[in-house]
């Protein structure tokens, strides 16, 4: 399997997986998807101007700054199923961020290195993994706040 048939996997499939869910759920964490799409375009951002991290491989012609298949595809979906799964129980939402960051930062990351699609410059793993742990923290801030507005609404 190519490096590109990888991302183009990586970028649609997880979207189909939201055919499973129930559509009040989407809707009700549409605003979170929304967010991580905006702060992993943030990050990516900062990543390439400060040399974190180079894409060798990419699907669309601005990929070589974003990887659109992580930022649009895998984080923003991976992010709803941990919402949809650990709604209201922050311990638990706590420790799976934890571990979907520690394998995206330790497992992952290394094997797109091997497969020649990324490769950390001047970032460290474990930096990788605080900044993608902490934007959990963010997350879970716009979603307790964006309960209180639709409470309010209501």
């Amino acid at each position: 399997m190519t490096a590109k048939v990888i991302l183009y996997i990586s970028l649609f499939l997880p979207w189909f997986t939201l055919l499973f869910a129930k559509k009040q759920r989407i809707k009700k964490y549409i605003p979170v998807i929304i967010l991580t799409c905006l702060l992993m375009t943030i990050i990516f951002q900062i990543a390439y101007q400060y040399n974190w991290w180079v894409i060798h491989t990419y699907i669309v012609p601005w990929g070589y700054m974003i990887d659109v298949s992580f930022a649009y595809g895998l984080f923003p979906v991976g992010t709803f199923w941990i919402f949809y799964f650990t709604s209201g129980r922050f311990i638990l939402f706590t420790i799976t961020n934890l571990l979907m960051d520690a394998i995206m930062a330790y497992v992952v990351l290394p094997l797109l290195m091997k497969l020649g699609i990324a490769e950390y410059k001047l970032i460290a793993s474990w930096q990788y993994f605080l900044i993608m742990y902490g934007i959990s923290y963010i997350i879970y801030g716009y979603h307790i706040w964006q309960k209180k507005i639709y409470k309010e609404d209501a």
